[in-house]
């Protein structure tokens, strides 16, 4: 917050702008600067907003018209004796307005914890130099990481009919096929190297993607004799794309095997095919939904 306090005393200025000298000042690397938030914001840009956000509160910056801000009479002040760096807990000791907002977070976050009083969820304060964008993505990703363990540790003790069945529904739910349930089939063939299902890429049958589908424990591993055995399954059905989904893992052997061959072979193992499932919405359902609202700017223009 000090350096962006000082940018604004130099006079009006865009947050745009401010982000960029930021990025020089802190001499951010290219892939730094880049960084961004799940929600696809840079993380640069949203700490700096946030940072304007409680400069404002705090009265030390103010917005003079839209896209723009600039420092008041209180920032000069502080400028002219800065402290050696500007906290929130800085802020809370100082201004009594950013006290009062503080106090006004506090209190809606106190009446969220009596909506999930019971659960298992503890909200906390917030750490030092987290916005509460990054809060919010970092307990989304928290959520999205247990539910895929969680898949996975299902999918493994499913029956091996029913987890052929899910690759099917998975491979559906990506857009194989149209996206059509109908274009999809577990075929059920027993033996290493047989096919379990099969997704026609168009109505005539002309073009199709074969499926293999392992459901083993963890520990276990696909080899490449299992992976030559399947792409002998596709010459036998003059196929040229297949897709080999395992709940365990590939050795790298498989994986060199399926580089040199000129057969189209997509290998999913068991920590991408939960990812894969949790992202299309295959075996998972929607627990709750949360809408952020932003301020319109457009709705306040003259």
């Amino acid at each position: 917050m000090l350096p962006l306090l000082r940018l604004a005393g130099q006079g009006d200025v865009a947050l745009q702008d401010a982000v960029q000298k930021l990025i020089e000042e802190f001499r951010l690397t290219p892939e730094e600067a880049a960084q961004r938030l799940p929600g696809g914001q840079t993380v640069i840009y949203n700490r700096t907003g946030w940072a304007k956000t409680e400069l404002v509160k705090a009265g030390l910056v103010e917005q003079p018209r839209r896209g723009l801000f600039r420092i008041t009479d209180r920032g000069r002040v502080l400028l002219a004796n800065p402290p050696a760096a500007i906290s929130r807990a800085y802020l809370v000791e100082h201004y009594p307005e950013f006290r009062a907002y503080i106090e006004a977070s506090q209190q809606r976050q106190a009446a969220a914890e009596e909506a999930v009083a019971g659960s298992s969820v503890e909200l906390t304060s917030e750490p030092v130099g987290a916005t509460p964008d990054e809060l919010i993505d970092t307990a989304a990703m928290t959520l999205t990481a247990a539910l895929e363990a969680e898949l996975l540790e299902r999918v493994r003790t499913v029956h091996p009919t029913q987890f052929e069945q899910i690759v099917v529904d998975l491979l559906i739910a990506m857009g194989f096929g149209g996206g059509d349930p109908e274009m999809g089939q577990r075929l059920g063939r027993s033996g290493d190297g047989g096919i379990d299902g099969v997704i026609q890429e168009d109505a005539l049958g002309l073009d199709a993607v074969y499926i293999q589908a392992k459901r083993y424990q963890d520990g276990s591993t696909i080899g490449a004799p299992t992976l030559q055995a399947f792409v002998g399954s596709l010459v036998g059905n003059r196929a040229t794309k297949g897709v080999f989904v395992t709940s365990s893992k590939f050795s790298p052997a498989a994986k060199e095997y399926v580089r040199t061959i000129q057969h189209r072979v997509v290998l999913i193992d068991g920590e991408e095919l939960a990812r894969l499932l949790a992202r299309h919405g295959v075996g998972v359902r929607e627990d709750r939904r949360i809408v952020i609202k932003k301020l319109d700017e457009d709705y306040f223009v003259e």
